[in-house]
């Protein structure tokens, strides 16, 4: 049993896959999306942040799985989308591009803690303005790093991907998987 310190849906759905068992418990920790510092290290920041105020603040012994996702295209920094007109913005940028997502992840346990950061790039097709305006307009941008969903209807829009699907989802569990083994937990 682990404490998922998120409320993400897609974060949640990928522990059930493969069959861990966990309670969230959300962290209060307002995610940095600072420009200037470099996309690894504010995800592990992020991470790092939210499992030691779930920590501190629930005063827990177990285990604590902690998770930021960025998206990261020529030096800018994209998390969640504000509104529909920033969620156009995000999206025409990475339009026939490849672009990069990020994830740091912490695992905490007791006062010891795991982490690791994952890329994976993904190139977009090409898309009009009608097009990305359609996509918005189903709402699945809202709430997204990057303001795309890959296992939702953007996937149409993946022309290539390079490395960890989940972690464009938002946990690369085999990463995951690792650091529980070197900290001794099995999440299955």
């Amino acid at each position: 049993m682990i404490i998922l310190a998120s409320e993400s849906p897609r974060r949640q759905e990928l522990l059930k896959q493969i069959g861990c068992e966990f309670y969230c418990v959300p962290s209060a920790v307002m995610e940095n999306n600072g420009e200037g510092i470099p996309p690894e290290q504010l995800v592990i920041n992020n991470a790092l942040a939210k499992a030691k105020d779930v920590v501190k603040r629930e005063n827990i012994v177990l285990p604590v799985v902690a998770a930021d996702t960025i998206v990261s295209f020529a030096g800018h920094v994209y998390g969640k989308p504000v509104d529909q007109e920033d969620a156009f913005r995000i999206l025409n940028a990475l339009i026939g591009n490849t672009h990069q997502v990020y994830t740091g992840i912490v695992l905490a346990k007791g006062e010891e803690i795991w982490y690791d950061v994952v890329k994976t790039n993904v190139t977009f097709c090409l898309l009009t303005d009608a097009e990305i305006k359609d996509y918005i307009a189903t709402g699945e941008p809202m709430g997204k790093a990057g303001a795309y969903a890959i296992q939702g209807y953007a996937a149409a829009f993946v022309k290539q991907l390079e490395g960890s699907y989940s972690n464009v989802v938002g946990l690369p569990l085999y990463n995951l998987l690792k650091l529980a083994k070197r900290a001794g937990l099995d999440l299955r």
